[in-house]
C-alpha cells in the first residue's frame, strides 16, 4: 500500500517537473523571440532630403541717399530740392506714380572750418514696389540721375525680397521628405532590407540664396532671382 502511494507521489513530482521544464523552455523561446523582434523593430536609417525651388522676388525696396554741401544753408537746400525733383521726375519717366517715392529721413549738419561755416544736408528717399520688372528698368537707368548731377551716396541700393515663403513651404517639405525616402530605399536595397514608416524627422531651416552667381551673402539681395532651399533629416524604420 505504501509502495503504491510512493509511486504515485514520484509520478506526480515527475509530471510537475516536466511541466516546469516545458514552461521554462517556452518562456525562454518567447523571450528570445521577443528580443529578436524588438531588435528588428528598432532597426532604422537616418538620411537627409533636399528640396530646391527657383523663385522671383515679389518686393523691391530701393533707398536713395544723396547730399549737398555749401557755405549757405538756403543754397544748399535749393540744391537738395533740385536733386529731389530730378529723382521724382526720373521715376515718373520709368512709369512709377508720383507717390511711389516716400521720404525716408533727412539731416542737416553744420561745422566751422577756420571760422567758415559749412552746411551739409543729407536726404533719403525710398521706393517700395511689387512691380519688379519696372524696378529693374529703373536700376538699369540709374546713371541718368548721375548725368543730371544727382550723386547717390554710399548706402544707396535696391533690395529684392521674396515674401511668399509660407506659400511654398508645405510642398517643399514634402519634396524633401520624398527625396529622403529615395535615399533610404537605396540604402535599404544595398543592405537587403526594406523601408518602413518614419521614426522621427527634423526640418532644417529654409534658406534663400541668389539663383545664379554669388552664394550666401553678397549678391543675394540685389538680384530678384532667388533659390529657396531646405534640408530635412528623416529617420526611417527598416524592415
Amino acid at each position: 500500500m505504501e509502495s503504491r502511494i510512493s509511486d504515485k507521489s514520484t509520478l506526480g513530482l515527475g509530471i510537475a517537473a516536466a511541466i516546469v521544464a516545458l514552461g521554462l523552455i517556452v518562456g525562454g523561446y518567447l523571450l528570445g523571440n521577443g528580443l529578436v523582434r524588438a531588435k528588428h523593430a528598432d532597426r532604422s536609417v537616418t538620411v537627409r532630403g533636399l528640396a530646391e525651388q527657383n523663385v522671383t522676388a515679389d518686393l523691391a525696396v530701393w533707398t536713395l541717399n544723396y547730399s549737398s554741401q555749401g557755405l549757405d544753408l538756403a543754397a544748399v537746400q535749393a540744391d537738395i530740392d533740385r536733386d529731389t525733383q530730378a529723382i521724382r521726375t526720373f521715376f515718373q519717366s520709368v512709369g512709377f506714380p508720383e507717390d511711389a517715392l516716400s521720404p525716408a529721413g533727412a539731416s542737416v549738419n553744420q561745422f566751422y572750418n577756420n571760422g567758415v561755416q559749412t552746411v551739409t544736408i543729407n536726404q533719403r528717399l525710398q521706393l517700395r514696389t511689387t512691380d519688379i520688372a519696372r524696378a529693374r528698368q529703373a536700376v538699369a537707368r540709374q546713371f541718368d540721375l548721375v548725368r543730371q548731377g544727382v550723386v547717390l551716396q554710399e548706402g544707396s541700393g535696391i533690395v529684392y525680397s521674396f515674401t511668399k515663403l509660407n506659400d511654398i513651404k508645405p510642398a517643399m517639405v514634402a519634396a524633401a521628405t520624398k527625396d529622403a525616402r529615395a535615399a533610404a530605399e537605396q540604402f535599404a536595397s544595398d543592405s537587403g532590407a526594406g523601408v518602413g514608416g518614419i521614426k522621427s524627422a527634423t526640418q532644417g531651416y529654409f534658406s534663400i540664396e541668389a539663383r545664379d552667381g554669388e552664394q550666401g551673402g553678397y549678391g543675394v539681395a540685389d538680384t530678384p532671382f532667388k533659390k529657396v532651399r531646405v534640408v530635412t533629416t528623416v529617420d526611417f524604420y527598416l524592415k
